[in-house]
């Protein structure tokens, strides 16, 4: 039983190789673009006997093809567009140019039905991320618009084979079986929590068995690709430690400091697993443990656990003492505090509210206001506390930049804290974070539970 809203149990298992290559590629044309392809797809993702769902993927796959580089290499995808609507496709957690973001309406025009586009940039830094549909994101990321986008270090720390990219959604289904599309854009999930599924996949399968080599060590990069749903998992209960964070790889592999660990949408982690007894992923909200993902062991297969060290991406330490300080005051929501809210440039009153959609807002903002919530010169360290005073739950990320959390509830944070591109923050909390501004452009700000922000929590910087 799982909290938050009860998981629907599939019978049976499905068995995927176990060094992940199970996961589609993309194709790449003569003139070096990998080609990917945003179309309605039928597929069934309940039990075969169950109607068939309506689903929007990336080259007919779920999750979308795995895109593969190498660390200073030049990514290019020729983004067609095959849906009825427009849209864009972001890079989460790759710090690049600005205007290859991919953010409709900020950084880029929506890509029109039936036309392509193409983003090339290099990859700067080796690690776990994700790409992902950024128009009308609640809509499109629900019907299953992304796929894991993996940057292996110079010389990759893991072979292949001992490499494994798990992307985890939940999908809320309707009775037949097939994604319930009629709930979409509901209010009560823009006003509450988000869009919570109950039905459980990694890489596109309910509950998965993965076969292992007794002693090899295996890392596990595990991508929440879902709506609204934080999944708490505690990699303390099979012997797991901790490689990297968002991407950004730790000093040396520790365990957690704490458990269960919080996995919220849009957070990737990656895991250092050495093959002995059989074990599983296990979401940990509810009343009893949900196995979601299953490892099985193979005795008669021996290995070595040798891996090489992550290297730490270069990334600039914010300088605290001259850098610049904003703060952001969150509101609204169901049974959060309201205050008085301008959307396009309008104070909203009464039935402004739903008819916008509109519940939510940063600073008295509801959604991207003309002129930035702050400006900065390229290379300045930016602080910026965030205080929650709403009745939920949020996952807050930054683009283009990788930051370091300094402060939670008033509480200054040890030294040494992990990178990370996305936040977690609790009602009636405060969080402080700290990053240097050196990626020019307009940069978004918002919250992944993609349902809040649709309904108004999003803002942007510049960095001149």
């Amino acid at each position: 039983m799982i909290s938050r809203r009860n998981l629907l149990v599939s019978a049976g298992f499905a068995t995927a190789a176990f060094a992940g290559r199970s996961l589609f590629s993309a194709a790449r044309a003569e003139d070096g673009f990998l080609e990917i392809t945003a179309g309605s797809t039928s597929k069934k993702l309940y039990h075969e006997d169950a109607e068939a769902s309506d689903l929007w993927l990336y080259n007919a796959s779920t999750p979308g093809p795995e895109i593969r580089v190498k660390v200073g290499e030049r990514v290019k995808v020729r983004l067609k567009n095959n849906l009825e609507e427009p849209t864009s496709i972001h890079w989460h957690g790759i710090r690049i140019a600005n205007d290859m973001d991919g953010v409709s309406g900020l950084t880029q025009e929506p890509v029109q039905p039936g036309e392509t586009f193409e983003y090339e940039f290099v990859a700067p830094d080796a690690g776990t991320y994700w790409y992902h549909a950024h128009n009308k994101s609640w809509n499109q990321v629900a019907r299953g618009l992304y796929g894991p986008l993996i940057v292996d270090e110079e010389t990759p720390a893991f072979d292949p084979e001992y490499d494994l990219t798990l992307v985890i959604d939940d999908w809320r289904l309707s009775q037949d079986g097939s994604l319930d599309l009629a709930s979409l854009g509901h209010l009560m999930d823009w006003s509450h929590g988000g869009r919570f599924g109950n039905y459980l996949t990694v890489n596109g399968i309910s509950r998965p068995e993965f076969e292992l080599k007794h002693g090899q060590a295996y890392r596990l990069r595990l991508i929440n690709a879902a709506n609204a749903r934080i999944f708490d998992i505690d990699p303390q209960r099979f012997g797991a430690k901790i490689l990297a964070y968002d991407g950004q790889p730790l000093p040396a592999p520790e365990a957690p400091a704490y458990s269960p660990l919080l996995l919220a949408p849009a957070q990737r982690m990656d895991l250092l697993v050495i093959g002995g007894d059989d074990f599983a992923l296990e979401e940990l909200s509810g009343d009893t443990p949900y196995p979601f993902a299953f490892f099985k062991v193979n005795k008669q297969m021996q290995t070595q656990r040798e891996f090489r060290k992550l290297a730490p991406n270069p990334i600039p330490e914010p300088d605290l003492i001259n850098a610049k300080k904003f703060e952001i005051d969150m509101t609204g929501g169901a049974m959060g505090r309201m205050v008085e809210t301008v959307y396009n440039g309008k104070v909203l009153t009464g039935e402004d509210f739903p008819k916008t959609g509109q519940l939510w807002a940063f600073n008295g903002v509801a959604n991207l206001a003309k002129d930035p919530f702050f400006s900065v010169e390229r290379g300045e360290s930016v602080v910026l506390k965030v205080v929650n005073n709403t009745a939920f739950m949020h996952a807050m990320h930054v683009h283009g930049h990788h930051f370091r959390v300094i402060e939670r509830e008033g509480a200054t944070i040890d030294d040494g804290q992990p990178w990370r591109d996305t936040f977690v923050i609790g009602p009636d909390q405060s969080v402080e974070i700290a990053f240097v501004a050196d990626n020019k452009g307009k940069w978004l700000f918002h919250c992944h539970m993609l349902e809040h922000a649709a309904a108004g929590m999003n803002t942007w910087f510049e960095v001149a």
